[in-house]
Order: structure tokens, then sequence, then C-alpha cells
């Protein structure tokens, strides 16, 4: 590549057979196979591009890997399901030339369309993929609409139905591998709202760890489903929705890779949007390292749905807390609370800035704060947990009168419990047990904390 910018041999294509034309129009007649060796001697050869460079990486890449393992070692220990899943890559359907080389009779090539033109009756095959990281089953759904989130979480659905209850009879949460675009995208809202929709369905704890934006290539489905079908059918053309989903269910391998695959020919409509209000009412909880990556979505009853919606005339506002952290309930005056409060809010980010370095493996590379909030702020947490070991109560109770799912009120007692023990508080226990809503309304009336004209009394 050195030499002489204006020169012509600088601008072409420096074959061995041009470089010895040049060479012999100039007076060294030599031969294209000597050039090479030459060339050889001198230490060149033929490459071809080597995709190395990622480009910008984000700066807590190998913390969410890191993370993401530690959700699977704990769902597979447990002996819950954990799954990865991602579509492939759209195949045209009919007599069209697919890459690869298969055995046959000499001279007699299987013949195939010169253009690649979608055929319009016949269309795309479009495999949405679920893999059992455990079990090492694969389930395939070949989609003949469009890929949308409402077609991945479908696949999702079918699955569980058909193979995933069976084989994980007892199991009440379900952890979900994806890449961070496409269907299932992190960003996507349907896709939450569809899942939101499968773990109200199916009774499930739906866990999705996203790996990091330009790493879809780890994704286990990637290696140890997708990269064995298409090998599966080199050289050969998919003529049909049938011979798709009949070679796919032919996939094996020698560790015991088995496919399952079936067609869909629902229809999945494109440009669905999503409200802020819908999101808002969604059963989810984002995990404090990298909520936009790592979410659980609960499968939530309507009473574990904050009130409100799209019209909030047809819906109860939700109610306001700070009558549940009245002094008669939580056994502390005011300034006692607010002391509480301090401390609670300093032992409480110790303990997150340590866990999330042990995470991260090192220091904090974004600023504080980042990343979507908690439902439910400290002041609310700390009632929910002292009003929890004061009056014994149920925590779905608890997860009614705040406005939240049970899953999340045993979350908030399970991390703030430890924290009072830490700045050395413990709620002492008050001489009743209270068990419903209706019962903590009663109690704060009778002790006339609050008068029984309060708005939040309306709900019950």
């Amino acid at each position: 590549m050195r030499g002489d910018p204006e020169s012509p041999l600088r601008w072409t294509t420096t074959s061995t057979r041009k470089l010895a034309a040049e060479l012999t129009q100039a007076g060294h007649r030599i031969s294209a196979d000597t050039v090479a060796d030459l060339l050889h001697t001198e230490g060149f050869s033929l490459q071809g591009n080597a995709k190395t460079l990622e480009g910008k990486q984000t700066p807590d890449r190998d913390a969410q890997f890191r993370y993401l393992n530690e959700q699977v070692k704990a769902y597979q220990t447990a002996g819950d399901p954990v799954v990865s899943v991602d579509t492939k890559k759209k195949e045209l359907v009919g007599d069209y030339h697919n890459k690869g080389w298969e055995w046959c009779q000499s001279a007699d090539p299987v013949p195939v369309n010169t253009h690649d033109f979608p055929d319009k009756e016949l269309g795309k095959a479009i495999p949405h993929g679920v893999y059992d990281l455990t079990a090492n089953t694969g389930w395939v759904n070949v989609g003949t609409d469009h890929d949308t989130a409402a077609f991945a979480v479908e696949s999702l659905r079918r699955w569980w139905s058909a193979a995933g209850r069976e084989g994980y009879p007892h199991a009440g949460r379900l952890l979900v591998t994806a890449d961070a675009g496409g269907s299932n995208s992190y960003r996507t809202r349907a896709w939450k709202t569809e899942l939101a929709a499968l773990a109200a369905e199916t009774g499930l704890a739906i866990t999705v760890c996203h790996f990091p934006p330009g790493t879809s290539k780890w994704n286990a489905i990637e290696h140890r489903l997708f990269c064995h079908i298409s090998p599966n059918w080199r050289g050969r053309p998919l003529t049909s929705h049938e011979v798709i989903v009949n070679t796919i269910a032919a996939t094996t391998t020698r560790t015991g890779l088995t496919v399952h695959a079936e067609l869909d020919t629902s229809q999945y409509s494109t440009g669905v949007t999503v409200s802020d209000q819908q999101m808002a009412s969604l059963p989810i909880t984002c995990h404090d390292w990298h909520g936009d990556w790592n979410y659980t979505l609960h499968p939530a009853t309507p009473l574990d749905r904050p009130a409100g919606g799209d019209n909030g005339d047809e819906h109860p506002q939700p109610p306001d807390h700070a009558w549940l952290r009245h002094p008669a309930l939580t056994g502390l005056d005011p300034t006692r609370w607010n002391e509480l409060i301090e401390k609670l809010d300093l032992a409480r980010h110790a303990q997150r800035e340590a866990a999330l370095h042990h995470r991260r493996g090192g220091a904090r590379r974004t600023a504080p704060g980042s990343g979507r909030k908690a439902v439910l702020d400290l002041t609310d947490r700390a009632a929910i947990t002292v009003l929890y070991q004061r009056f014994s109560v149920p925590q779905r109770t608890l997860a009614d009168l705040f406005g939240i799912t049970q899953r999340s009120a045993h979350n908030i007692i399970r991390l703030t419990r430890p924290l009072l023990a830490v700045i050395g508080y413990t709620p002492q226990p008050a001489a009743i047990h209270l068990k419903t809503p209706t019962e903590f309304v009663q109690h704060a009336t009778d002790i006339d904390a609050l008068t029984p004209a309060q708005p939040n009394q309306a709900r019950y």
C-alpha cells in the first residue's frame, strides 16, 4: 500500500496477474505465480475483513454480564425455568437460492429462481425461538406476518403451555434473557405490556434480563440453537412453510439438543402504542441494578395494581399514604420519624453502593441517581416494614393499602427490615393485630387519628 498516491497502480486492484503485467511492461518479465511466491516470501497473504471492532461499549457492560450470570445460576439452582429468546433471520419462502452446499448427484443441482423477489402469496417465514438453558431444548414459533412484541410474547406463551408448564410444574417464576433490540427490546413498551398479560395468565413472576447493546451474539439461543438450524437446511430451497417447520424440528446435535417447531399464521398489528398511564399501571418492579435492563412483571390481580387509569373520572385516585404514617400506627412522633428516615437513607445508600460495587466489579461509571425510580419512596417503604412488624399485617393487606403488588411488598420488607436493624431500631409490637384494610381504617378512626371523611377511606 506504500508508494506515490498518484500512481495508477496505487488505486487499482493489486492482483498477482495485474502486478505481473505491470512488471512485465516495465521490463521485468515475470509470471503471476512468481509474483505470488515473492509476496508470500515478503510476508503477504490474502486476508479478509476481521470483525473485531465492536465500537462504543456501554460502561456497565461487564457488570451486566455478571449480574445476568448470577440471576441464571440462582434460578437454575432453585429449579426454576430459564430461557433465552430471540428472532432468527427472516427467510424467503419459495424456490430461492439458499447458501451452502449439499451432497447430490453430479451435475444435478436444485434449480432456483435467478432473482430473490419475495413471493406475494408465500411471503416470508419469521422464526422466533425459545431456548431452555437447563433442558437444552428449543421451541421455534414460525410466524407469517410481522415480528412484533405481541408475536414474541405469543411464542413464549406457546412454549410455556406446551413444554414449560410440564417441565416445571411447581415453578412460580420464569427468567427470560434477551438481547437489547428487536421485538423484545428493553425500550419497547408493548413488550412489557404483553409480558404483564402473560404473567397474569400463567401466574408466573416473569423476570427479564437484557444483554447490553451490541452483545446479542452472546445470547445463548444464538450459539446453542440458531447456529444448528441454518446448517440443517443449507443448499436447500425453503419451498414452503411446512418445509421450514419440519427442517427446524429435525435439528439435533451430539450433545442432545431437541427442537420443536410449529407454524403461527396469526395476524399481528404493527404501530401499537402504549400510553404513559398504561405503563404506570403495569405490575412491574425494576431491579436496583440497571432497572432499564432488568425488571420483573408480576402476576397481578386488579387489586394489586395502582388505582387510576386512562380516564381519571372513571377510576378512583390513588389514596394518600400519609395517614399510614400517623404516630398511632408507626409508634413514632413526627420528629423521631424524620430522624429514623434520615438514618435509614444513609444506611440504604451505603448498602446499595456496596452491592453495586460488587456486581460491577469496580467503581461506579454512571452518575448517581440514574436509572428508573422505585415505585415507592423510602418513607413509604419504611412505613410498610414498620406496620408489618408492629401489627403482624399480612403482606397482601399492605399491598392493597399502598397500591402495589404482594411480591413488591414482600421485597420491600425483605430489604428494609435488615436496614432497621443496622441503625438499631426495632419496632415495638402493638397490642392488636390488624388483618384487613378495613381494620386499619377503623383503627385509625377509633383513635381519632383521622376523621371518617378522609378520601382514602372511600377505596374500602
